[in-house]
């Protein structure tokens, strides 16, 4: 099996692409600023003389005549076959007879190729790098080990009353949200060998995250969660039925949905007597539970003129419906109305669903990052070499 150890690293690489551009970019910039600023840095040809200075003459008998476009003078006489006169003064150098000097073309070819290719070199030295940061490895061992695993789906209620300051956490008043937060999060963590995930539900429902055994994944995006950020109502039904969807993505013995709300299914398309009866259907058990306290509770406010105060509003929760959702699943309903008994439930439920399976699991890596390194060495080298030689660059 091939796996990378830290595959976050592999972000990097999306940095590379457009380095390289921008370093072709410019160098076609700089290029192109030397050629124009040669145009105006050459000395004037014949200064003092009042003469042209040849530049390639065509041979007329045994006198340079004038060519177009050269500006040679007809009395200039440069001996045998073809040349080039440089300056004025200066000494002429003879070309083959033929008239031509041609460069070698595969020479200028094969010095192009490999001018063009030194970025490349090293942006390529630079992705072995960063791959070899990832840590590739390679398993040679695998072994069988037998753990107690269950699909779970934590439903959880995002709706506005989840902000109602009814729970205390230590001497400080938290809310609903809060309180589940922490005792969902210690119910996820004393889990071993089981898929967990995570629903959350408002006025629409939606998953937040799928079925995995990174447990501290879970953990992160449950500490992110936000009252409101599904919608402000309650669509029991409709968290259900998204519940089992995932489910269905990777099979198990043991299913089971816990459904976490405050309130009353006010919202979404499927109700949850008949979300229930699919479930029911599937084998899938839905333990319920009910947080909160019934009747006025307080909840802290935000008024753009009167600032932060708190309000009073009275809130149901419908236990009659959860009772009923978890009869009709073979689950059990639960009401919480402190922390302490929350995370009663949570420990009844996690000794309750405990289903022995067999996985089997990689004991042994091979690491597979020298075989990265050697490479980007060698190109690492290859540049230098090349850079500091051959196409050396002189400000």
């Amino acid at each position: 099996m091939f796996r990378f150890a830290s595959p976050y690293f592999l972000s990097l690489l999306i940095l590379i692409p457009p380095m390289l551009y921008l370093h072709v970019k410019k160098e076609r910039i700089t290029k192109l600023k030397v050629s124009f600023l040669s145009i105006f840095s050459m000395e004037p040809w014949g200064t003092g003389t009042g003469k042209k200075a040849p530049i390639i003459g065509v041979k007329e008998g045994n006198t340079w005549g004038k060519a177009s476009g050269t500006g040679v003078k007809n009395d200039n006489t440069w001996g045998k076959g073809p040349g080039i006169r440089l300056k004025d003064g200066n000494p002429e150098v003879k070309a083959p007879v033929g008239g031509k000097i041609n460069p070698s073309p595969g020479g200028a070819t094969l010095v192009t190729l490999t001018a063009r290719a030194l970025p490349f070199l090293k942006y390529a030295a630079l992705a072995l790098m960063i791959a070899a940061l990832a840590r590739p490895q390679w398993g040679i061992e695998k072994i069988n080990i037998t753990t107690e695993g269950v699909n779970i789906i934590l439903a959880l209620d995002l709706s506005e009353s989840m902000a109602a300051l009814d729970f205390t956490e230590g001497n400080n008043i938290v809310t609903r949200l809060d309180a589940v937060k922490g005792v969902v999060n210690d119910f996820i963590m004393k889990r071993d060998g089981d898929r967990i995930a995570m629903v959350v539900f408002g006025s629409q429902a939606f998953t937040q995250i799928p079925l995995t055994r990174d447990y501290n994944a879970i953990s992160f995006m449950l500490e992110r969660l936000r009252i409101g950020s599904a919608g402000p109502s309650t669509a029991i039904g409709d968290a259900i039925g998204i519940s089992l969807k995932r489910l269905e993505d990777i099979e198990s013995k043991s299913n089971i949905i816990i459904l976490l709300t405050d309130g009353r299914s006010n919202s979404g398309q499927l109700s949850p007597e008949t979300a229930a009866e699919i479930a029911a259907q599937k084998g899938v058990k839905i333990h319920t539970i009910g947080v909160g306290t019934e009747g006025r509770v307080p909840f802290l406010v935000k008024d753009p003129l009167l600032g932060e105060r708190y309000i009073h509003q009275r809130v149901d929760i419908d236990y009659k419906t959860l009772e009923k959702i978890s009869d009709m699943t073979g689950g059990t309903f639960f009401a919480a109305q402190d922390i302490t008994a929350l995370g009663k439930i949570y420990e009844m439920i996690d000794a309750l669903e405990k289903t022995e399976v067999e996985v089997q699991s990689w004991a042994r890596y091979r690491e597979l990052y020298p075989w990265l390194l050697l490479p980007a060495a060698v190109l690492v080298g290859l540049y230098i070499l090349f850079s500091s030689t051959r196409f050396m660059r002189v400000p």
